[in-house]
């Protein structure tokens, strides 16, 4: 496993980070327990969940296992969010002072600990004002519930300005962006990128292999059956298979993908990872498991790395279809006019 800081922190995560958004659903009580030692035995130390994976279910059974596994919880670095509805009252759900007071401490008796190391923003809320929610976060983290404070989900617009107001505000500043980020989704490039680089924010990717994708699993103009989370629901999400499949480009990446992955004997999956991890700015890539041997073929990318020349295959084939302006050529050349270094 390789380490790396948490953004601009000083606290040191794993380059991967184990998601549990699969515990009470896809995977059981015991299945998640399984991950959760595996993880921990292969290096890893970074843990990110939210209130609402399961309606809280997620927690609980993180809970338990820190509960029956002494010691463990110096040794991890534990991140959750709140933001979505919890309950059906107006104010079980935002980015309010009244709702995540209420989020965070439902999500420290679940999680059966006294401090959160890293409590995120889900998503923004347009009905709260953000000097709100940075203010509850600097007050977590004076009386001891938080340790950092992060968002995910945001705009680049929004990142900025909650960047620019805890410096200005002298609040407890964002230290982690969490955003969807692989080889089909690279949008955040355009601006987001850009801001955690330039206010040294960590970027935690969430769907690194695209909902499964990114594995080679799916074969076109074949509507998935069986056992997978397209199999079960081809409609499902931004990861539904018509609109993909529709895309050129979707088996354009697939292809660049699997002719690395064969050529340096690994899986589909490991390249999908390598990649993502070493983009600009990611601090640790988030898996997504509903067992222990997908998780063991995710882990397996902790120190696997892509030469120069093949991810530039990767990047070549998977670079966004956008428009001249303002993020396509033009715009750049624009922006970069008489001040090129």
């Amino acid at each position: 496993m390789e380490y790396r800081t948490l953004g601009g922190t000083g606290t040191i995560v794993s380059s991967l980070c184990l998601g549990t958004m699969t515990f009470g659903s896809e995977s059981s009580e015991e299945a998640s327990h399984a991950q959760l030692d595996r993880f921990l035995e292969q290096g890893g130390n970074f843990i990110d969940t939210a209130n609402v994976y399961s309606r809280g279910v997620s927690e609980e059974i993180i809970g338990r296992w820190l509960a029956t596994r002494p010691g463990v919880r110096d040794q991890v670095v534990i991140a959750t969010k709140g933001r979505f509805p919890m309950g059906a009252g107006p104010n079980d759900v935002g980015l309010s002072r009244t709702s995540l007071t209420r989020a965070l401490d439902a999500s420290l008796r679940r999680l059966q600990v006294e401090t959160v190391d890293l409590y995120q923003a889900h998503a923004w809320d347009a009905l709260t004002p953000i000097e709100e929610t940075l203010r509850f976060f600097d007050d977590a983290v004076k009386a001891g519930k938080i340790r950092y404070a992060g968002v995910s989900n945001f705009l680049g617009w929004q990142l900025q300005k909650a960047a620019m107001l805890t410096g200005f505000l002298g609040l407890t500043p964002i230290v982690t962006l969490q955003p969807q980020y692989n080889l089909l989704v690279r949008e955040i490039e355009f601006e987001l990128t850009g801001v955690c680089q330039n206010e040294n924010i960590g970027i935690l990717p969430w769907s690194p292999l695209a909902g499964g994708w990114l594995t080679g699993k799916y074969r076109r103009d074949e509507v998935p059956t069986g056992a997978s989370r397209l199999g079960e629901n081809p409609e499902r999400g931004m990861e539904a298979y018509a609109p993909r499949n529709a895309q050129q480009r979707t088996w354009q990446v697939i292809d660049a993908v699997r002719e690395i992955a064969e050529s340096r004997g690994v899986s589909m999956a490991q390249v999908a990872l390598a990649w993502t991890a070493d983009r600009p700015a990611v601090t640790s890539v988030i898996l997504g498991a509903r067992t222990v041997e997908q998780l063991d073929d995710n882990l397996a990318a902790a120190e696997f790395h892509l030469s120069v020349e093949e991810t530039t295959v990767l990047d070549d084939a998977s670079e966004p279809i956008i428009g001249d302006y303002p993020y396509g050529p033009q715009g750049r050349q624009q922006r970069a006019s008489g001040r090129e270094l």
